[in-house]
């Protein structure tokens, strides 16, 4: 099985998301290092997509960046392959369907069981949909990790019932971004999950400050953080690890209330 239990082992888990690629394939792998240096439990390696329909305007640059670096998803493999020299931390893939779908759903599993990726996330990849790449996935042992969105209210039993890994619980409608405040009852919606699955429950999408971590952390397994992120690594580029460090390290902190 996946290592993704292990980064729920020790309080509340800090999950950091970047674009691979951005700025370039060798600072992805120095900045992964960094984030794990810093606190990270979980790193959540984007793939780069021409059509990131569910992110907000930081992760759609940062994908423009990466792709203007002509990325590829072998470039990440290799990445993660470097990265593995280095670390076993929990790996998940963000990956839009359609470049695992060009690469090949058997090839590119196997892959991720070769390289030691622990589980994929896929935005527009419907429930109904799931059993395209579920049974490809399981038996490479990669978790394909489910969304639950506050509109999900009546899906929960069911996304939440053959959920594997942990469970990605939307914060908020929309896409992915730094929000102010993050008003959905998401008391509500642990509840409902929890009632179905003893998975641990990690938010995401909108989260960027310590107060927003600590609040989540209360309720959560775990906390989520992208567009922050990546916002830092747009603003220093090649010299965004010291700055990453410093946010990862704020946040893992104020995710377990030290």
């Amino acid at each position: 099985m996946s290592k993704i239990a292990n980064a729920f082992k020790n309080g509340k888990a800090f999950i950091g998301f970047l674009t691979a690629g951005d700025p370039n394939i060798e600072k992805t792998v120095e900045f992964v290092l960094a984030m794990e240096e810093a606190g990270c439990d979980l790193i959540e390696i984007g793939i780069p997509f021409s059509d990131p329909m569910a992110e907000g305007v930081v992760i759609q640059e940062a994908n423009v960046r990466a792709l203007r670096q002509n990325t590829t998803t072998d470039d990440v493999f290799n990445a993660v392959k470097v990265i593995r020299e280095k670390t076993d931390i929990p790996i998940v893939f963000l990956t839009y369907i359609n470049p695992v779908f060009f690469y090949g759903y058997e090839e590119f599993f196997k892959k991720c069981s070769e390289l030691g990726v622990d589980g994929i996330i896929s935005p527009d990849l419907p429930y109904e949909e799931k059993g395209e790449i579920a049974d490809i996935a399981r038996k490479n042992d990669v978790d394909v990790i489910s969304l639950i969105a506050p509109t999900s209210k009546e899906r929960i039993q069911m996304i939440a019932g053959d959920a594997t890994g942990f469970i990605y619980v939307v914060s908020s409608l929309g896409v992915t971004g730094m929000r102010s405040e993050i008003k959905t009852d998401l008391n509500s919606i642990m509840e409902d999950i929890r009632d179905v699955t003893d998975l641990p429950l990690a938010v995401g999408f909108g989260i960027n400050t310590p107060e927003q971590a600590s609040e989540i952390g209360k309720i959560a397994d775990g906390v989520i953080v992208g567009s922050a992120i990546v916002k830092i690594i747009e603003e220093h580029g090649e010299n965004a690890s010291e700055p990453i460090k410093e946010y990862v390290s704020a946040m893992k902190k104020a995710a377990n209330q030290l």
